[in-house]
């Protein structure tokens, strides 16, 4: 179940409640019984498991990389050193 975070606009206090998805928002305030306004919060992520490592998204480079069979890259001069090579 969710955590919303709300604010009064009138006194300023923020809380949170526990809601399900298709709970009507809270709309007045436990305190003063002004009106609330739900804030935008970070939610919580959390990771399970053994890990993510670089061979868990494997795509055509990564094998040829690992076994060493990589093309080699050309190295292709910069335009300023083509320029003064050409004079």
């Amino acid at each position: 179940m969710p955590t919303y975070d709300y604010q009064c606009r009138k006194c300023g206090y923020k809380f949170e409640r526990f809601q399900g998805i298709k709970e009507e928002p809270v709309k007045t305030c436990p305190e003063c019984s002004g009106k609330v306004d739900r804030l935008i919060s970070g939610c919580g992520l959390i990771f399970k498991g053994k890990g993510f490592y670089i061979t868990d998204y494997k795509n055509k480079d990564s094998k040829a990389a690992r076994s060493g069979t990589e093309k080699p890259v050309e190295k292709k001069d910069t335009p300023a050193k083509e320029a003064a090579t050409k004079e």
